[in-house]
Order: C-alpha cells, then sequence, then structure tokens
C-alpha cells in the first residue's frame, strides 16, 4: 500500500513540531512514598519534521503512548520514551508533554477532617541529539487578602483565591516530588485551600489570612526564596494570578530564577 507521508517533499521547509495532541490515558505517576498514584494523562507528542519529508505518521504517537501509560512516570521514563521516539520516527527532536490532576491529602486545620483536593500538575520533556531537558510543575490554588485594602478600611478586607503557578528544573541526579512542591508553595499565599470547612474551620481560615495579608507581589517574592532552598533545584518560573473580588480583572505577577536578561524573558502565565 502506497505510503504518502513517505513522500519526498521539495518545498525546502523544516517543521519544528508535527505531532498529536489532546490524547487522554490513564497514567500512573510515581509517589514519594514508592506507591503508584493512577490518574488521568492528557499528552500531546511531536517530533521535528525534515524539509524533505512530506508528512510524519500520526498512529505511531498513539501507539507509543499507550505503551507507556502502563508504566510509571517521572523524569527517567519521560527521558526513555522522547528516545523510542526520536528512533521510531528517526527524528532528530522529540517533545512530550504531560498534564494531569494529582490528589493530595489536606486535613481541615481546626477540625482536622480529611479529604482529598486536587492540582493540575504538568511534565515537559525535550530530546535532540544533543540534550535531552525536563520541566515540571504544579498549578497550586491560595487564598490572598489585599494589604492595602486592610490599612484602609475600618471593617474587613477584599480576599480571594489565587493560583500560584511553578515550572521547575532540577538536576539529572534529584528527583523533586510533587509531595514537597505543592506544600511549600501553599504556604505562600495569604492562606490555604481546604476541600471541606466546618464552621470551626472557616473562622480559623478567615483570621488566619487576615493576619497574614499579601499582594501578588508577595506571593511571588515569597515562593522564589522558598523555591530556592529546594535541593537540586537549577532553574524555576514563578507566577501568582490572584482572581479580585472587588474587580473585573486579575492581578499577576512572574519572575524567574536565575534571572533571566531582557533579551532572553519568556513569561509562561
Amino acid at each position: 500500500m502506497k505510503d504518502v507521508a513517505a513522500e519526498r517533499d521539495e518545498r525546502g521547509i523544516n517543521i519544528r513540531r508535527v505531532g498529536v495532541r489532546d490524547i487522554h490515558l490513564p497514567v500512573l505517576i510515581r509517589e514519594k512514598e514508592g506507591g503508584r498514584a493512577r490518574v488521568t494523562g492528557v499528552f500531546e507528542a511531536s517530533v521535528e519534521l525534515p524539509h524533505h519529508e512530506r508528512g510524519t505518521h500520526m498512529s505511531r504517537f498513539v501507539d507509543i503512548l499507550s505503551r507507556w501509560s502502563r508504566r510509571a512516570v517521572a523524569m527517567p521514563e519521560m527521558r526513555e520514551m522522547l528516545a523510542e521516539i526520536r528512533d521510531r520516527f528517526n527524528a532528530w527532536a522529540a517533545h512530550v508533554d504531560l498534564t494531569f490532576r494529582y490528589f493530595l491529602e489536606k486535613r481541615s486545620p481546626a477540625t482536622g477532617l480529611p479529604c482529598q483536593l486536587d492540582y493540575q500538575c504538568f511534565f515537559s520533556a525535550t530530546d535532540t541529539a544533543d540534550e535531552f531537558d525536563f520541566v515540571f510543575g504544579a498549578d497550586v490554588p491560595v487564598l490572598t487578602l489585599c494589604p492595602c485594602s486592610r490599612e484602609i478600611s475600618r471593617h474587613g478586607a477584599h480576599s480571594q483565591r489565587a493560583l500560584i503557578r511553578a515550572r521547575l528544573r532540577s538536576a539529572s541526579d534529584r528527583i523533586i516530588w510533587l509531595e514537597d512542591l505543592i506544600p511549600l508553595l501553599e504556604k505562600q499565599g495569604s492562606e490555604q485551600i481546604y476541600p471541606i470547612l466546618k464552621r470551626e474551620d472557616e473562622k480559623l481560615v478567615t483570621e488566619r489570612s487576615y493576619e497574614n495579608p499579601k499582594f501578588v507581589e508577595d506571593v511571588v517574592r515569597d515562593s522564589v526564596i522558598a523555591l530556592r532552598e529546594l535541593p537540586g533545584v537549577t532553574w524555576f518560573s514563578v507566577s501568582c494570578e490572584s482572581y479580585e473580588s472587588i474587580h473585573n480583572h486579575s492581578a499577576w505577577a512572574y519572575t524567574e530564577w536565575p534571572e533571566a536578561s531582557s533579551d532572553d524573558v519568556h513569561i509562561d502565565s
């Protein structure tokens, strides 16, 4: 049967990435305590296509991802997966993104009631003939309470839910666990988010956030100080978006560490 995708192309244009996205598969994520968390993963996979090849073979991505979804996934497995993709496609470069909801147990702060809270997490890996790059992170909801509002108001202060987004690189011989990263980021808001609250809990959360007012700038700077202390971290970006309760817009701040020059800044909101 004729392979049209394998035909030679004469237009002389390389394609940086071509592949599939929005592939939903069950995935096993390594847990810090040695277990495996089964989650629903959403994949995007691509390769670089040289100028002389007309097309790629999309079904190969689905085949490879389906088989890898049966194994626990972390940085070493992402590297092996990309090596297989590069070999299967005879490609100079390959890229895979994986997003998933990860659950951690949280107890309500006063009554101690257990429940599960979900966090949007992210693995992204690129492998070329020259190097391998792995970035991971999490989106962590928190509360923010406005310092200015508290200072100028006779009664109360406006507060709202906010989202801290962190993306990190670590040394190749170090694993930064989501079980460590997520609680670290939760501490950087005015107060944490809880899935279940009784009256005693709600009172405590309200009072603690009032006693710890923060702008988005404060959250980002405090997050930088905390993230720099993680063993093995080599680079990170962190942002905070506050979904303002008294405005029809959000407040937002972003930075990277080590600090990029003005020519190299790439903002990932």
